[in-house]
């Protein structure tokens, strides 16, 4: 993604991947499957879900694909040349992009690999 932000970037947008979201617990059974797991509840200040993209960024996003892209204040003339270069089209007025609403969740096994993978990582 920063890669293809840095040689296609129009400026000032700020580009958002669309990854999957996880369950904290899910991470807990990958890590550690056969510990007791304990609910203890929200900690003050402690977030249930991250939230990318916020309602009031919808009238300004453009779902580009693998990415959206946040655009600065621009005029319609801005938007429609930064569809017309990458495709798609404007999210719905009212969108948010956040990890509960997340149409793809990691599943366990996916997670354990993950892991396994980044563990394994060269130059680590």
């Amino acid at each position: 993604m920063v890669l293809w932000a840095i040689e296609n970037a129009l400026g000032g947008e700020i580009v958002v991947p669309k990854l999957p979201s996880y369950r904290i617990l899910d991470v807990a059974a990958a890590v550690a499957p056969n510990c007791e797991q304990r609910i203890v509840g929200i900690r003050p200040g402690e977030k249930l879900h991250e939230e990318m993209i916020t309602k009031s960024d919808s009238f300004s996003t453009i779902d580009i694909g693998r990415f959206y892209a946040i655009l600065p204040t621009w005029s319609d003339e801005g938007v429609n040349a930064y569809v017309s270069a990458y495709g798609g089209s404007l999210v719905e007025p009212g969108f948010c992009y956040e990890s509960g609403s997340n149409e793809r969740f990691l599943t366990v096994p996916e997670l354990r690999d993950l892991i396994h993978r980044q563990h394994l990582a060269p130059g680590e």
